[in-house]
This record gives C-alpha cells, structure tokens and sequence, in this order.
C-alpha cells in the first residue's frame, strides 16, 4: 500500500480495543464502499443516470444465480458469486475503464494489478491471498466459473443498453461489429446466451440503435 494514500477508516478511527482481525476486516469493507462512487457508462434500465460498480457487482451476481443453467460447463454457482463481487473492486483505485476507449485500455492491466496489489493487502494475512486469487482467476479465465463470470459482465451491459436503444453501442467512432467483437466472449461459456445476445446486437442494429459498418 502507498504510503500517501489515507483510507475511509482513518477518518473515524475503531476503537484501540478492537480486536486486529476484525480491524482488519471492517477496514476493508468501509474501503470498498468506494465501489458504490465508481461511476460506470451504461445507463440504468430503471432511471436516467448511469450505474456504478456496486450496482453491476450486485446485478452479475444476480444473473449468475439465475442463468447459472445456461453455462456450456457445469458450475459452482456460490464460487461464480463470489468471482464478480469481487472482479470489480480493484477499481476504487483503478478506476472504470470504459469498454470502448481504447486509449485507456492500453495501461489497464498495470494500473488495476497494482490496484490490486494495495487493496486486498488490507486484509488479514491469511484471507488476503484468497481474495486476490479470485481476482486472478476472473482476469485469467481459466475455470469455468471464471468463464462464466466474465460472460455476465459483458451481458449485463449489454441488456442495460439495448434497454437503453443503444446506449454505449452509439460511443462516437463504435460499430455494431465492433460490440460483436468485445462481446463475443460470452460464447467462451455459453453458446445459448451467446445467440441471445448476438439477436439483440443484431436487432439493435436493424433499429439503429447502433452504427453499421
């Protein structure tokens, strides 16, 4: 951890007499409360403003556990859960990296690792390698669990802006082929939810929603 950075916890200090591991562990949970003020580009389906982080880590929760059945592979749906409540938390220091700016993209692995490094190091020891090594497993994919969980957090943009009759599909200078391209991960898990999402690019193509090549 940088030594300039001062955490949630130092503005309201727990008392001297609490007991170290659980200093530990309330100092990370007010920490990742930050999630709730990282602001992301999809806009809600329920109101006119954009979600944040929190948000989209609840809802990929939610769709883990209700389109679970979907997955090419069988999956350890608590394990998934536990996979995309986690994969965005390192962007309280990271910060959002939007999709379709490549510019930003270019240094994100370095700037989210080194996010990573710094905020899962507030953890007690024996629960801080844990925790990283669910994010390691988001970025790497190598599990189905893995697998599955990135799917979920390219389809819920994805519902967010067909609801949105575009939303980000219209970033100046984005294709319908270019959303074909970024999204296409999700077929690495499931081929159904894949062609469910494929309909609604194609779709949303068809109305304009987005440009064409």
């Amino acid at each position: 951890m940088t030594e300039s950075r001062r955490l949630l916890a130092d503005e309201t200090p727990f008392p001297e007499d609490l007991d170290q591991r659980l200093r530990e562990q309330f100092t990370f949970l007010v920490e990742v409360d930050q999630l709730k003020t990282v602001l992301r580009q999809s806009p809600l389906a329920a109101t006119d403003r954009r979600e944040n982080d929190a948000e989209h880590s609840w809802h990929l929760a939610m769709m883990v556990v209700l389109l679970a059945e979907h997955s090419d592979e069988p999956i350890d749906v608590s394990h998934t859960v536990q996979l995309v409540l986690i994969h965005d938390l390192i962007e309280i220091y990271a910060g959002d990296t939007p999709l379709y700016d490549q510019a930003a993209g270019e240094d994100q692995r370095e700037r989210e690792t080194r996010a990573a490094d710094e905020l899962f190091a507030l953890l007690p020891e024996d629960q801080a390698p844990r925790v990283r090594a669910l994010w390691d497993e988001f970025e790497e994919r190598r599990t189905p669990e893995a697998r599955f969980a990135k799917a979920m957090d390219r389809l819920q943009p994805l519902l967010l802006n067909w609801m949105a009759r575009g939303g980000t599909w219209r970033t100046p200078g984005v294709t319908a082929d270019d959303v074909r391209k970024r999204k296409a991960v999700i077929g690495e898990a499931s081929e159904r939810l894949w062609d469910a999402g494929r309909l609604l690019i194609d779709e949303g193509e068809a109305r304009g929603w987005s440009r064409d090549d």
